[in-house]
């Protein structure tokens, strides 16, 4: 087993250089698995910034050879749960597939005074490219 840990060139870059984006763990057989730090986005509604967010994660995933179909878990913590649906509704957009393993959360705050929510995922990377997850 093989961990790097990473800011791909090919996508947004982390808001510190204190921390990776990406954490790869690679098995002997090829397949890999990773950990993305929390994402953040701009935005002034939930809405925006889930979609900022996760137009983050899938330009990560892509520079991993991945996508939100490899999607295997998922962890987003919301500073206000009443805007659960407004999250549900654009997270569906981009999580078309078989839903990953879920959690969510309220926070009283995040580290920005201006972040609604914040997201991290796990995805699973197949040896063989051209297998993925099931569709739903």
């Amino acid at each position: 087993m093989q961990i790097t840990l990473d800011n791909p060139a090919a996508a947004p870059q982390p808001l510190s250089p204190y921390y990776s984006q990406v954490a790869r763990v690679e098995h002997a057989d090829g397949s890999a698995l990773l950990f993305l730090s929390g994402q953040i986005a701009e935005g002034a509604t939930v809405a925006e910034q889930t979609r900022g967010i996760f137009e983050t994660i899938a330009a990560l995933l892509k520079a991993h050879g991945a996508s939100l179909s490899d999607v295997i878990n998922i962890r987003t913590c919301l500073t206000d749960i009443g805007t659960l649906q407004e999250y549900g509704t654009v997270r569906r957009q981009f999580l078309t597939g078989t839903p990953p393993t879920s959690m969510t959360f309220e926070v009283p705050r995040l580290f920005r005074p201006e972040a609604l929510l914040e997201v991290e995922v796990v995805a699973a990377v197949s040896a063989d490219p051209s297998r993925s997850r099931p569709a739903a």
